[in-house]
């Protein structure tokens, strides 16, 4: 940050969109050049929110200009802290407009962000959880005020498999008394109960508690399908896998795409009485031939550092790390 130069925290709900473009356009370039990740729908749904002003969070200001923001949104007594990203402080006797090449987030500035949110959040009798997962950021970039605030913190990896040029003959060696097909909407009630039973006692339920809960699933898969929470939701790429005779869920995987060029996984799970079957796999092997025929070159997933079987897996199949980040949990800890 320049010498001399003073940067102010102010509520974000005072500002509209128009005032925050230039930090979300370059925040934008971020994600495209780190995650080949198009950012401009989730910038979209964050200006409609910043022109309602209902998007808790604070805004950093120098010399009158916002250089940085971050946000939380509430869920109950949880909160999630949605995003911070700063542009680096600059003397405006020296640039008298934002450099959009100057993507590189400023640190200072997203800290004291960070410190302001935390304080509102930590002091708030109603907030029981707080959940971030900064995907942009890389792993160790904030972990110090993390872990400061009481924050346990959660390695994550970012795993990209490369499609361009490839041809996938989708593995389809299942037992005969299951079933693969597309996605349907109907199943969207059948694929919350498989959540939450798949997820039980898993690392990942830590970090995001819908997974523990019937509700809490199908509030995450109403945000991926429905609501473009993670990209715009593919049903050609997603893929369930049922018990013939019960046409019970056992197993499935949810595509989106996130640019014109890339796909990212945002749910892959088999029920534990039927794991180890290969199901996993054969859903990877659908997945990827379904998004080479959309023309995409290369597909991603999160996991966490700790599962270490499914990395296993996923390297087996092509994917290799390309970026880690962290996830972070707070819960308050009643006395009584």
């Amino acid at each position: 940050m320049a010498a001399g130069v003073t940067i102010e925290i102010l509520d974000l709900r005072h500002f509209a969109a128009p005032v925050l473009r230039p930090v979300l356009e370059a925040e934008g370039e971020l994600w495209s050049q780190r995650l080949h990740w198009d950012y401009r729908a989730s910038a979209r749904l964050l200006m409609q929110y910043l022109d309602n002003h209902l998007l808790p969070g604070y805004a950093a200001l120098e010399a009158g200009q916002v250089t940085g923001y971050a946000f939380c949104v509430y869920e109950e007594t949880k909160a999630v802290i949605g995003d911070v990203f700063a542009l680096q402080g600059r003397n405006p006797e020296v640039v008298a407009s934002f450099d959009r090449t100057a993507t590189e987030p400023a640190r200072e500035i997203e800290e004291t962000l960070l410190r302001h949110l935390f304080e509102t959040l930590l002091n708030s009798p109603s907030v029981d959880r707080i959940e971030s997962q900064l995907l942009l950021h890389p792993s160790g970039t904030h972990a110090a005020i993390f872990r400061q605030s009481g924050f346990d913190l959660f390695r994550r990896l970012f795993m990209v498999q490369q499609l361009e040029g490839r041809w996938f003959r989708p593995k389809m060696d299942i037992p005969g008394e299951l079933e693969i097909r597309p996605w349907r909407e109907e199943d969207l009630n059948p694929a919350a109960h498989l959540i939450s039973a798949a997820y039980a006692g898993h690392p990942d339920s830590m970090i995001n508690d819908q997974y523990r809960s019937v509700h809490g699933s199908l509030r995450f898969l109403n945000n991926i399908v429905r609501y473009a929470g993670c990209g715009v939701f593919s049903a050609q790429a997603s893929h369930v896998i049922t018990e013939r005779n019960r046409r019970e869920l056992v197993g499935l995987v949810l595509g989106s795409r996130v640019s014109p060029q890339s796909g990212h996984i945002t749910q892959l799970c088999v029920h534990p009485r039927y794991r180890r079957l290969g199901l996993a796999r054969t859903l990877l092997s659908v997945t990827a031939g379904q998004f080479v025929r959309q023309a995409v070159s290369e597909v991603s997933l999160t996991v966490t550092e700790a599962n270490t079987q499914a990395i296993a897996l996923y390297e087996s199949e092509g994917y290799k790390c390309a970026h880690r980040f962290d996830a972070a949990v707070w819960e308050r800890r009643r006395v009584g």
